[in-house]
C-alpha cells in the first residue's frame, strides 16, 4: 500500500529540501514542520479500509443502470431511488455497530422545475450518516461524493449512465469511511454524505450546506470527493496511481465576497490564505505524516476547481464553510459524461472496469486520516488578528484564548510567500498573542492549535487589527 521508492524518497515538500535563502529565516526561531504522525488509534481505523468493500459500492451502484437525478424512483433495480435506498439501507448496518452514536437519516427537498436542468418536480435526497461527537458535537466536519450519475445528453434519464468513476468512486469513498468510524468516538461531530442532484446543479449539497448553517453549527470542512477512481490515466503514470488532487479556492469567491473584502485580501495578500486553502495544506501534512499508512500524496492546487468547471464543495463554500474537492490526478474524458459505446475500436462509458480499486481505497484512507484527526484535535483558533500599527519589521498577532479542554496551546506557523505549505512554527503555549521577528511583507503567517497529546488543528491566517 506504500510509496514506490522513488516517490517515498523524492524532495517533496515534507522532503528535505532547504527553504529558499532569502527571505532568511531567524536561527533562534528555525523549527522546521514535520507531519503530525498518524497515532496508533488512527492506524487500526485505517487498516480496517477494505478494498473490497469499495469494489463491492462502485459495483453495486454501477449496476443500478442509470442514476440520473430524473430517473425512476419506483424501481428497486434500476434509478436514482433504488440507489438512494440501497445506501440508505448500507448506511443502518453501519450503524448497528455504533452503539447508537451513528445515525442515518434523509436530508430530503423537492425542487421544482429550473427552466434548465430540471424539467419537473422531483424529489432530491441527500444519504446521510453522522456520528455525533462526545466533546464538541457542535463542531462539525463533513465528506461527501455524489451518487447521481449523468450520460452525454444531461437530460436524458433513460439512458444508462453507470456513473462508476463520476461518482460512485466518490461515494465508496463516504460510504467506506462510514464503516470504519461507526464503531469509534471522535471528539467532534463526523458527517457522511451521499449527494444527490450535483450533475443538474449542485442541489443536493446546496440543501445539506444550508441544512446545516441553519442548524447553526460549526462546519469546520467539507471533504469533497467527485472523479476519484483512477491514476492510470496518462501523461504522468505511474505518479498518477500514488497522486490525487486537491482544490482549494482563494480568499474569497466573488459570489460570496464585497468589494471591500476583496480590495483588504488582495492589500495584504491573503489570496492564497482562504480557510479551504488551509484545510487543504492540513490534509497535505497529515497525509504526509501518514504516507506509510495511505500511501498516496496530495497535490494542492489553488482554484476552487477544475477549468471553468464545478463540484459540491462549492455548495459549502457559498455558505461560508472551508470546503475543497478531491480529483484524480489526470481525468479520461472518454469514461466522463459519455454514452457508453464502442466508437471507432474506442470503448466509451463510465464503466467499472476503468476503475482502479487499489487507488480508490487509498483515496479513501487520505480522507480518512484527514477528517479523523481534524476531528480529534482540538478546534482552529478564533478572531486571529496582526497588528497594523507596528510599523517595524516585527509582527504582532492575537488570538482569542479558548477554554476548551482539549486546548493544550498554540503554535504560531509561517511560510514564504511563494511556498505552497507552511514550513515552520513556534510553539507559543497557553498564550494568546505573540510578537516574532518576522517581517509580514516577507511571510505568510498562521496560528494553530494543539491538543494534548500534540493534535494540531488547520491554521488560520490573520486579519489586519487597529490595535
Amino acid at each position: 500500500m506504500g510509496f514506490p521508492g522513488s516517490i517515498y524518497e523524492s524532495d517533496g515538500i515534507w522532503g528535505d529540501t532547504k527553504i529558499a535563502s532569502w527571505p532568511p529565516t531567524q536561527d533562534s526561531l528555525d523549527n522546521r514542520i514535520k507531519p503530525q504522525k498518524a497515532n496508533a488509534e488512527l492506524q487500526q481505523i485505517l487498516a480496517d479500509v477494505s478494498e473490497n468493500k469499495v469494489d463491492h459500492i462502485i459495483t453495486t451502484l454501477a449496476n443500478f443502470g442509470t442514476r440520473h437525478t430524473l430517473s425512476t424512483q419506483n424501481s428497486s433495480t434500476r434509478g436514482i431511488g433504488a440507489a438512494r435506498d440501497w445506501i440508505y439501507d448500507e448506511m443502518n448496518k453501519y450503524a448497528e455497530y455504533s452503539e447508537g452514536r451513528m445515525g442515518v437519516y434523509l436530508n430530503s427537498y423537492i425542487q421544482p422545475i429550473d427552466g434548465d436542468r430540471i424539467t419537473f418536480p422531483v424529489n432530491i435526497s441527500n444519504v446521510v450518516a453522522e456520528i455525533k461527537g462526545h466533546t464538541d458535537p457542535n463542531r462539525v466536519y463533513v465528506v461527501t461524493g455524489h451518487y447521481d450519475s449523468r450520460a452525454l445528453d444531461i437530460l436524458d434519464y433513460e439512458i444508462d449512465a453507470p456513473g462508476a468513476d463520476d461518482d460512485a468512486s466518490g461515494v465508496a469513498v463516504v460510504m467506506e469511511m462510514a464503516r470504519a468510524c461507526a464503531k469509534q468516538r471522535p471528539a467532534a461531530t463526523m458527517i457522511f454524505a451521499a449527494v444527490a442532484g450535483e450533475e443538474q446543479g449542485l442541489y443536493g449539497s446546496a440543501n445539506l450546506a444550508k441544512t446545516l448553517k441553519a442548524r447553526n453549527v460549526t462546519v469546520g470542512g467539507n471533504w469533497n470527493n467527485d472523479i476519484v477512481g483512477t491514476g492510470k490515466s496518462q501523461p504522468f503514470a505511474p505518479i498518477n496511481d500514488y497522486t490525487i488532487r486537491l482544490f482549494g479556492a482563494s480568499a474569497f469567491l466573488p459570489n460570496a465576497s464585497t468589494a471591500a473584502q476583496l480590495r483588504t485580501v488582495a492589500q495584504i495578500g491573503g489570496w492564497n490564505d482562504s480557510p479551504a486553502q488551509n484545510l487543504g495544506r492540513y490534509i497535505a501534512e497529515i497525509a504526509a505524516g501518514a504516507a506509510k499508512y495511505v500511501g498516496m500524496q496530495v497535490a494542492l492546487i489553488y482554484r476552487a476547481d477544475r477549468f471553468l468547471r464545478g463540484g459540491d464543495h462549492q455548495s459549502f463554500l457559498t455558505e461560508g464553510f472551508p470546503a475543497v474537492r478531491f480529483t484524480e490526478a489526470v481525468e479520461d474524458f472518454t469514461h466522463e459524461h459519455q454514452d457508453v459505446r464502442v466508437q471507432d475500436g474506442v470503448q466509451y462509458g463510465d464503466l467499472v472496469e476503468f476503475v482502479d480499486m487499489d487507488y480508490v481505497t487509498r483515496v479513501t484512507k487520505v480522507n480518512l486520516a484527514s477528517m479523523w484527526s481534524a476531528a480529534n484535535a482540538p478546534a482552529a483558533p478564533q478572531n486571529v488578528t496582526i497588528s497594523r500599527r507596528i510599523v517595524n519589521n516585527l509582527s504582532l498577532l492575537r488570538w482569542t484564548a479558548s477554554n476548551d479542554s482539549m486546548v493544550a496551546g498554540y503554535e504560531l506557523v509561517w511560510r514564504t510567500s511563494g511556498a505552497l505549505q507552511w514550513t515552520h512554527s513556534l510553539n507559543v503555549g497557553n498564550a494568546a498573542n505573540v510578537t516574532v521577528d518576522l517581517n509580514k511583507d516577507n511571510y505568510q503567517l498562521g496560528v494553530r492549535a494543539y491538543g494534548k497529546d500534540g493534535a494540531k488543528s488547520p491554521a488560520v491566517w490573520p486579519v489586519p487589527s487597529l490595535t
